[in-house]
């Protein structure tokens, strides 16, 4: 493990205690803007966060979805990307489906990443070129030979706008919190797919998109696009992550059914 790796873990697991002091407990909820809560929690662990990752390797950039950004991160070779909290509204619900995610860019590219989820004990972490693992051990995405009857990894509230009703009797629908513990989920081969058509912020996906594809599978827009982190703009067009073999078939997929509904008379 680089030190680099070494340093995220640590903060991670420091994060993670500060989250789970306050887990089914009392702690403030305030919102940021129409449905997008933050806690207590989220400003705390993004606080210890900070203070470690760059205490603890000078020189580096922030990125965080709980502090202020600064233009003075795209003029530095190193930045960590940060969500303290990705799932905080499965956190307020008492739902063990949120987690800690900590990336690291390099030259548009994500080179180390964390993805913790506190209450459930895992800890996800991925380096370029070194693979991935879970609590120390290799993971893999599956490799089902097809996606008919694939297990699909879907957010709470895009199923509740019926986003995934097509998909019903074609995939095994299931509803997780945080896209970042979906992609980690991708990665260790307990789901075979997920995917997500709403914009996302680089702090949501950076750990998690390498977490996948040194597991031996593929993260893009929705559309197959690669992505380029610690950009000016921070907002991405969605995300799918799946096997190499799927992939083709999930972007053309995805694809269809976005078109399917575009063409569809209203009401």
């Amino acid at each position: 493990m680089t030190p680099r790796l070494e340093l995220a873990r640590e903060a991670a697991l420091e994060a993670g205690r500060l989250v789970m002091s306050y887990y089914k407990d009392s702690y403030e909820v305030m919102e940021k803007g129409a449905n997008n809560p933050v806690t207590t929690a989220d400003l705390e662990a993004d606080r210890s966060l900070k203070r470690m990752l760059l205490d603890g390797a000078p020189g580096t950039g922030w990125l965080s979805e709980e502090t202020a950004d600064s233009p003075q991160r795209l003029t530095i070779a190193e930045v960590w990307v940060v969500d303290p909290i990705d799932g905080t509204k499965e956190f307020i619900l008492g739902i063990p489906e949120f987690a800690i995610s900590i990336g690291l860019a390099a030259r548009g590219e994500i080179v180390a990443g964390i993805v913790y989820n506190p209450a459930r004990n895992e800890l996800f972490l991925a380096e370029k070129g070194a693979g991935a693992r879970l609590n120390g051990d290799p993971i893999r995405v599956s490799d089902p030979p097809s996606l008919a009857g694939a297990r699909l990894d879907a957010s709470r509230s895009e199923c509740r706008r019926g986003e995934f009703e097509a998909y019903a009797g074609a995939f095994q629908v299931r509803e997780v919190g945080s896209i970042a513990y979906k992609l980690a989920r991708v990665a260790a081969g307990v789901t075979d797919v997920t995917w997500s058509l709403g914009p996302k912020n680089e702090w949501d996906i950076a750990a998690g998109v390498l977490l996948v594809e040194e597991a031996g599978g593929r993260a893009t827009a929705p559309d197959g696009e690669a992505f380029r982190f610690n950009q000016a703009r921070t907002k991405v067009k969605g995300i799918l992550a799946t096997s190499l073999r799927l992939h083709a078939d999930a972007v053309r997929t995805v694809a269809e059914d976005v078109s399917r509904r575009a063409s569809a008379p209203e009401g």
